[in-house]
């Protein structure tokens, strides 16, 4: 069984707020124990065996909506003492009904933090008396998660975890910092640790969120989208907004018949694309590709260029890195993964889920790559990159074939490579796809303002991107100044 120890110090996400309102002894609803109903909430849908001690001061008692969230075998509520040991204890039994077993003690050693909890200046921690009827709970063996969070990475954090859990250690967390850093205790943030530990949000993986002003913005990253139905529910909407998301943007797959869940009145809708090609066969495709699409594949298989399946390996993983930094400058504007380390290219290859790499290969070296990651009713090219001194060659055309014959012979029907036509900014990509037969196939997206904030930026214009605003009339002037800034930059940076 895992166990998690809680200590709830503080009842607001924003430690401003906390701190003003244990200072004044006062509450107020909004947002309040935001982030303790958020860690409830995922130990309640875990599958995972769990139990969860809560250790609530006297300034973030539980409310009726964490009580219900706490009403099941998984949570054991207890104390954790912050002036007056009795006194705290007969109020939470009021609160809660019920008996209370453990207590632990909050602590500080600032000043400020002292003056906040009403503490002699002299006490670090108040004392607990002998006769005190709870037993302490740090009698259990424990670790602390959200530091360890602070410190290591996140799947060097679950691994730790694992092997605690184990060890029967407790997991020692603070609801403050489940989705903030702290730079002065160094804890957290922890979510996407506690996330893999109890197994639970997996409909939120990928999930992005862009600061623009005020409002985040939130939508799933560039083609995780495309690939993972999304209802819009209000369950899966109310996980959004946990995660203080302002506006949510998502497409409806209409295309693989997965239309939007009732589209409320509020939801703004917008027009959006995506170049699909709906695969029967490979020698249907290959027909529609037309004799010079087709003359290229030629040329590369006479050219030696010999393309596969390849498993993630370190040699293809050093085979992509030396890809991304052949050149700083693709398709005339500056190329993001130049200057990415070998470390950055393994994790890349190694950790990424329902995924199959196509390698082009001159002898023994990897020339161009394609990644293909599967969906719901889609496989999408999320990459198709090939070395500059081999274009001659036509290996982007012979490994697009390789990808077709690959998803015909696995009854893959739709195949999808990014936007088409407006909204691109790639006219010499738009090309490429339709010579391969692709089509631009149209689809609706969506904005959902979550908050006040986000009801503002969405009138403000804040959710959609700079580019999507462009009117088409200017757009190639525009992606013409873009790229020669964008040239200048990556000139100057590696110089």
């Amino acid at each position: 069984m895992m166990k998690i120890r809680l200590d709830v110090d503080y009842a607001y996400p924003s430690r401003w707020k906390s701190f003003l309102y244990t200072a004044l002894k006062r509450k107020t609803k909004r947002n309040y124990l935001k982030n303790s109903k958020i860690i409830a909430r995922m130990i309640n849908e875990s599958p995972i065996e769990v139990k969860a001690y809560w250790f609530f001061t006297p300034f973030t008692l539980p409310d009726a909506k964490m009580l219900e969230l706490l009403n099941s075998g998984r949570h054991e509520i207890a104390l954790h003492v912050a002036v007056d040991a009795y006194k705290e204890l007969k109020e939470l039994k009021k609160t809660i009904n019920t008996q209370v077993k453990y207590y632990t003690v909050h602590g500080t050693e600032r000043l400020l933090g002292k003056i906040i909890w009403h503490r002699k200046i002299s006490q670090a921690k108040v004392p607990v008396p002998d006769s005190f009827p709870l037993k302490s709970f740090y009698d259990f063996p424990t670790i602390p998660l959200d530091t360890i969070c602070y410190n290591k990475s996140t799947d060097e954090a679950v691994k730790i975890a694992y092997e605690s859990i184990k060890k029967d250690e407790v997991l020692l967390i603070h609801p403050d910092w489940i989705f903030q850093r702290g730079k002065m205790n160094h804890r957290g943030p922890y979510y996407e640790s506690l996330k893999q530990i109890l197994d639970v949000d997996s409909e939120l993986e990928e999930l992005k969120i862009n600061k623009k002003i005020f409002a985040n913005i939130g939508k799933y990253s560039e083609h995780f989208e495309y690939i993972k139905n999304i209802d819009g529910s209000e369950e899966f909407l109310s996980k959004i907004k946990d995660r203080n998301i302002d506006v949510f943007s998502f497409v409806e797959r209409s295309w693989c018949n997965f239309p939007a869940a009732k589209p409320s009145d509020k939801w703004i809708k917008t027009e959006d694309n995506i170049a699909l090609l709906e695969i029967d066969s490979f020698d249907d495709w290959w027909e529609k590709i037309g004799k010079k699409t087709r003359n290229m594949v030629r040329k590369a298989e006479k050219s030696g260029v010999n393309v596969k399946i390849v498993n993630p390996t370190d040699e293809l993983a050093e085979g992509i890195w030396r890809i991304y930094n052949e050149t700083p400058i693709r398709q005339g504007r500056a190329f993001s993964h130049y200057g990415t380390t070998l470390e950055n290219v393994k994790k890349f290859v190694f950790h990424t889920k329902n995924c199959t790499y196509i390698g082009a290969y001159l002898e023994s070296e990897l020339v161009g790559f394609i990644q293909l990651v599967y969906g719901d009713n889609l496989v999408v090219i999320t990459q198709i990159l090939s070395l500059q001194k081999h274009w001659d060659k036509a290996i982007n055309n012979v490994m697009m074939a390789k990808t077709v014959e690959i998803c015909a012979k696995n009854n893959h029907k739709w195949l999808m490579y990014g936007r088409m036509g407006k909204g691109s900014n790639h006219p010499t990509l738009d090309k490429f796809k339709e010579n391969n037969a692709f089509i631009r196939c149209s689809l609706n997206r969506y904005y959902i303002a979550l908050s006040k904030k986000g009801e503002i930026a969405v009138k403000l214009g804040l959710h959609q991107q700079i580019k999507d605003k462009i009117p088409e009339s200017v757009k190639p002037k525009a992606i013409s100044v873009f790229n020669l800034i964008s040239r200048t930059k990556i000139k100057i940076k590696y110089r």
